[in-house]
This record gives C-alpha cells, sequence and structure tokens, in this order.
C-alpha cells in the first residue's frame, strides 16, 4: 500500500500542496453524516442496531410519538490540550436523528435498548396477536 500522495503531473509539488492543504482549520462538519443500522425482522420482535461508537448511553434519547421512533444523540467534543499538531482530525460524532416507522405489529410500550461496545440495540417486540401462530390440526368428523 503506497502512503505518498501523488503528485500531479501539471503542477509543480509546491503548488500542490498549497492548493491541497486545509490549514488546520477547527471549521465543524454540518454534513448529514448518519450512523449505518441494520433492521432485523423475527417472529417476536424486530431489532434495530445502529453503530455509534465513541458515545455513552446518556447521550442517547429514544422516543416514540404518533408512530414514528425517532432515536438521537448529541455529543458535544471536548477540548483537549495536548501536546503535539494535529496535521488532520477527523474524530468527531456531535449530533444525529434516525426515525423510523413503527408497523402496527410493534407493541410501542415494550420497547427496549441496550448500547454496548459501540452499538446500540433496540428491540420491538409484537403484539402477541401479530407473532406466527403454531399450525392447528382440524380433526374431521
Amino acid at each position: 500500500m503506497n502512503l505518498i500522495r501523488k503528485q500531479s503531473p501539471f503542477f509543480p509539488s509546491l503548488v500542490d500542496d498549497f492548493i491541497n492543504t486545509d490549514w488546520n482549520l477547527n471549521v465543524p462538519n454540518y454534513s448529514s453524516t448518519l450512523p449505518a443500522v441494520n433492521i432485523k425482522e423475527l417472529d417476536a420482535q424486530y431489532e434495530i442496531e445502529l453503530a455509534v461508537p465513541g458515545l455513552q448511553k446518556d447521550n442517547f434519547e429514544i422516543e416514540v410519538e404518533d408512530g414514528i421512533l425517532s432515536i438521537s444523540a448529541s455529543h458535544e467534543e471536548e477540548q483537549h490540550n495536548e501536546k503535539g499538531k494535529f496535521t488532520r482530525r477527523e474524530f468527531s460524532y456531535n449530533s444525529f436523528r434516525r426515525s423510523f416507522t413503527l408497523p402496527d405489529s410493534v407493541d410501542p410500550t415494550k420497547i427496549d435498548a441496550t448500547y454496548k461496545e459501540g452499538v446500540l440495540h433496540v428491540i420491538l417486540p409484537k403484539y402477541k396477536e401479530a407473532q406466527p401462530q403454531p399450525k392447528k390440526l382440524i380433526k374431521i368428523r
């Protein structure tokens, strides 16, 4: 793997470095970065997993309103006085909000969530009536 930046044949190295330098400006990134999500349907429940490393469980807010599940988090980046100078600093996960429409089969009073090893797990149990029923054999008389 090559870690050296390719030099443009049309520009001398000095001009290329000048154009491609970010000047270590601490400009907040307002892009819409959303955590990756996995949604799995099982017989008795749905499971939602969000990849959100570097946060604490107190940073999250999960709410249900009008059939919409909203998961949000906010995290204030701490300023550290460190020895050494960063040439680039991209570790920042300021805030996000993801919303999901709940199916009618989900019981919103029994939703549960855990946060472990950078993954938020949200369990959405189904009503008993919505779960698959065992096969019933009917005897012929």
